[in-house]
């Protein structure tokens, strides 16, 4: 079981009933339809993770305009490296990549989690309806920015 701060689980609470649009969209249009269980503003050792697939050991990050500035990204870097030692791979998104490229967003999720688009759509009852498969023409292509690379 992985460590958790208790003082931390009231602010993952006021998190998961504030999300952002983007967590919003991310999450009703796309993750809640997995066929995994997805814990929403989950609480890892001192850190609050935006999404967590525990079966896959991934964590999904939603990134605001803050995260550029060069301290958020040295933050952001530490943060990666403690759930990397832990086995958590860390997929952070941008909110324009979230708002420009879905789709190409969601299928870059469905490779880390090793699902294809065509077996998603058969093991959904209601397959998320603004996904659609990845673009032809690579739409999205280096959208994530993985543990700090």
């Amino acid at each position: 079981m992985l460590p958790y701060n208790k003082k931390l689980v009231k602010n993952a609470q006021e998190l998961r009933k504030n999300m952002t649009p983007e967590e919003k969209h991310l999450w009703y249009d796309f993750l809640k339809n997995l066929p995994m269980n997805v814990r929403r503003q989950h609480n890892v050792e001192n850190y609050i993770v935006d999404f967590y697939i525990a079966e896959k050991k991934i964590a999904i990050e939603v990134d605001g305009i803050q995260h550029t500035s060069d301290e958020n990204k040295k933050s952001d870097s530490e943060r990666d490296a403690a759930l990397a030692r832990w086995g958590i791979k860390t997929l952070r998104y941008s909110n324009k990549s979230i708002k420009q490229s879905f789709s190409a967003v969601a299928q870059d999720i469905l490779d880390n989690l090793g699902i294809g688009f065509e077996e998603l759509k058969n093991r959904t009852p209601h397959p998320p309806s603004k996904l659609g498969p990845p673009s032809p023409t690579g739409e999205g292509k280096n959208l994530r920015k993985e543990n700090g690379k």
